[in-house]
C-alpha cells in the first residue's frame, strides 16, 4: 500500500453535517423509509408541541394528516421566537432529558429531520400579534421570513409533505400515531391532543387523546380489551375499583405512578414506562412493582391465617394471576441498558417503587378485607 493509499485528509474523509448527513443516512434518524419512518417524523416535529403543552406554555397539540398527503402539527403555544433555530438547528442528539421532558421521536433533533426529508415545509409562528411563515424545499429554504399579516392568538405550525425520493410510499399510518399519542396523554394526565386525518372522502376521522385519570385510566383501557377485541369484564377478585398512587422519591430522584387491579382471568397484563418511553423488557421499576406485589399479598396472607405455616410463600408469577396494572417512572437521570431503552437500570429505582408499592396496596388490602382475600385464593390457585 502506498503512502498516498494510506493517507487519510480532509478530501478523502467527508462528514456530512445537518440536512445533507440526515439525507444521505435517513435511517439513522427515523428507522426506516416506510411507515415507521413516517410515524417517526410526525413524532419529531410533534416533540416540542408536546413539551409546551406539559411545561404549562400550551393548552393542546392539533395534528392533521391533510388531504394532499402531508401533516399539519400545530400548538397554541407563545410561539418560537426563531423559525430559523426552530426548522434548521439540530438538538441535543437521542439522549433523554429529565422526568419533565418527554422524547417522542427516534433521534430527538426536532423539526430539522422532517425538513431535511420533506419535498417541502412550511413553518409558522404566530406571536406578539404577528404571523410569519418560511417555507423550505428538501430543507432549503426558499423564501425569507415574510410577515403574513396580524395573527389571531399565538403558537406554531409545522406543515410538511414526505420527499418521494426518500420514501417508497407516503402514506402516514394513522392507527400507530393514535396508539402513541393516547399512550402519551395516558401517562401525562395533563397532554390533550387531537389526531385528525382528513385524507378520505367521506369526511375527517378525529380522535382525541386527554385522560385525568393517568394510570387509572390507562389500566381501565387495558382492561377493556382482550386478545380477541371483544369487552373484558373488570369484575373479579379486585373489584370495580383500580387501585392507584402517585408519589415521589427523592432517592431516586423522581417519581412514580402505579396504578393495578385483578380481574378473575388467569392471564397477566403489566406495561412499565421510563420516562414516557415504553420498557417491553421491564427493568428495576417493573421489577420492584412486582416484589412489592409478591411481599405484601404473602404478609397478608399469613397475618390474616388465609395461608397455612406449611404453605410455601406467594411468588410474583402468582400475584400475577388476572392482574392488569401500569407502572410509569419518570427520572431526573434515567439509566437503560442498551440503545433501545426498553430496560431500565438503577437498583435504587426497584427499592423505592417496591417499598411504595408494600405500603400503598398493603393499605388498601386493610382496607378491604373480603377483596383481598379474593385476591390472595386466586394467588394460591394459580400455583
Amino acid at each position: 500500500m502506498s503512502q498516498d493509499d494510506s493517507t487519510y485528509d480532509n478530501v478523502r474523509i467527508q462528514v456530512p453535517e445537518g440536512r445533507e448527513a440526515i439525507r444521505k443516512r435517513p435511517g439513522m434518524y427515523i428507522g426506516s423509509t416506510g411507515e415507521r419512518g413516517l410515524g417517526q417524523m410526525v413524532f419529531e416535529v410533534a416533540d416540542r408541541a408536546v413539551n409546551e403543552v406539559l411545561a404549562g406554555r400550551a393548552g393542546r397539540v392539533d395534528i392533521t394528516l391533510t388531504s394532499d398527503g402531508g401533516v399539519r402539527v400545530a400548538d397554541d403555544g407563545p410561539g418560537e421566537s426563531s423559525l430559523e433555530a426552530l426548522t434548521t438547528r439540530t438538538g441535543a442528539g437521542a439522549g433523554l432529558g429529565g422526568r419533565h421532558d418527554v422524547m417522542l421521536g427516534r433521534a430527538g433533533v426536532g423539526p430539522v429531520v422532517a425538513n431535511a426529508l420533506s419535498s417541502r415545509l412550511t413553518a409558522e409562528v404566530r406571536r406578539e400579534g404577528v404571523r410569519r411563515v418560511r417555507e423550505y424545499a428538501r430543507g432549503v429554504a426558499v423564501t425569507p421570513v415574510t410577515d403574513a399579516g396580524p395573527a389571531a392568538g399565538s403558537g406554531t405550525t409545522v406543515t410538511f409533505w414526505p420527499d418521494t425520493e426518500i420514501f417508497g410510499a407516503t402514506e402516514f399510518p394513522f392507527d400507530d400515531l393514535a396508539d402513541r399519542f393516547r399512550e402519551l396523554a395516558l401517562l401525562n394526565r395533563d397532554l390533550d391532543v387531537l389526531l385528525t386525518d382528513s385524507r378520505h372522502s367521506d369526511g375527517p376521522r378525529s380522535l382525541r387523546f386527554r385522560f385525568p385519570g393517568g394510570t387509572r385510566d390507562h389500566v381501565r383501557l387495558l382492561d377493556a380489551r382482550t386478545a380477541h377485541g371483544g369487552p373484558d369484564d373488570p369484575g373479579g377478585p379486585g373489584g370495580p375499583d383500580v387501585i392507584g398512587f402517585e408519589q415521589e422519591d427523592p432517592r431516586m430522584a423522581g417519581t412514580m405512578e402505579v396504578a393495578l387491579r385483578w380481574r378473575d382471568a388467569p392471564d397477566e397484563r403489566v406495561r412499565s414506562f421510563a420516562n414516557c418511553h415504553p420498557t417491553p423488557r421491564g427493568g428495576t421499576h417493573e421489577a420492584g412493582f412486582r416484589d412489592g406485589v409478591a411481599a405484601v399479598l404473602d404478609a397478608y396472607a399469613r397475618r390474616r391465617d388465609l395461608l397455612g405455616a406449611a404453605d410455601p410463600g406467594l411468588t410474583a408469577r402468582q400475584a400475577g394471576a388476572g392482574l392488569t396494572a401500569v407502572v410509569s417512572v419518570k427520572l431526573d437521570r434515567p439509566e437503560f441498558h442498551g440503545s433501545t431503552r426498553d430496560v431500565l437500570g438503577d437498583d435504587t429505582v426497584r427499592g423505592c417503587v417496591g417499598r411504595a408499592v408494600r405500603e400503598h396496596l398493603g393499605a388498601w388490602l386493610e382496607a378491604h378485607p373480603e377483596q383481598a382475600a379474593a385476591v390472595v385464593r386466586q394467588a394460591a390457585r394459580s400455583a
